[in-house]
């Protein structure tokens, strides 16, 4: 076989170690020699003497399902083998915790995860009824973390001299040492003359970082 499709930019590298790496811009291939963690459907294909399964509400107290609003649907991969994963041709871009990092994500970013990381659900300090019941996957531990993203994210630096404000759908994750806390924009008055309508954002403080995605979610991106 010939042409552009059969070129070194499109076949894919053999794997150098276990875990995970990029693929692509918008996939993301992890080497599997033991067990590692994906959003459910996520797997595009595989090879090797790999096993799926789905996971609900957990595995050892490390794996739950997110109850993230949309929800998240994990499924553990066990075995040896590489798997290719994806999800509706978003970014993708992986995150590196060392010993006692802690990373905030919106579970709808999530794409998949090194079994060493530790994983809950929590509430979004601050957020109250007013921000939807914002819940977000908190990872700590060591290993890697795989995200999806619509556009390239933007990673904001915030420093106690600069608190930062960010719409809560556009909103990707945060170092999670940074507090946080509902910030309203605009009176009731405005809102009701025509205003912006962007009246509430999550504003966060401290010393960290906070990853956006450069748009806000669609209405049927929030549908999956």
């Amino acid at each position: 076989m010939k042409g552009d499709l059969f070129s070194r930019e499109h076949v894919v590298r053999p794997a150098v170690e276990p875990g995970m790496s990029v693929e692509n811009a918008k996939c993301l291939k992890y080497a599997v020699d033991g067990e590692m963690y994906a959003r459910q459907g996520a797997m595009v294909a595989y090879r090797g003497s790999l096993a799926f399964e789905r996971k609900g509400q957990g595995v050892g107290g490390i794996l739950k399902r997110a109850v993230t609003g949309e929800g998240l649907p994990l499924m553990a991969v066990r075995g040896r083998g590489e798997a290719w994963f994806a999800h509706e041709a978003q970014n993708c871009f992986i995150v590196e915790l060392e010993p006692g990092d802690r990373f905030t994500v919106n579970g709808r970013h999530v794409l998949c995860f090194d079994a060493s990381l530790s994983y809950d659900i929590k509430t979004v300090k601050g957020s109250g009824i007013a921000g939807g019941g914002l819940f977000n996957s908190v990872f700590g531990g060591h290993g890697r973390l795989g995200l999806v993203c619509d556009g390239t994210p933007l990673v904001i630096p915030v420093s106690a001299q600069a608190p930062v404000y960010v719409d809560t759908d556009a909103v990707v994750g945060w170092t999670a040492q940074l507090q946080t806390s509902l910030h309203r924009s605009q009176s009731i008055g405005s809102m009701l003359r025509g205003g912006s309508g962007e009246a509430v954002q999550l504003m966060l403080q401290g010393e960290g970082f906070v990853v956006v995605r450069p748009s806000e979610v669609t209405a049927q991106a929030q549908q999956h």
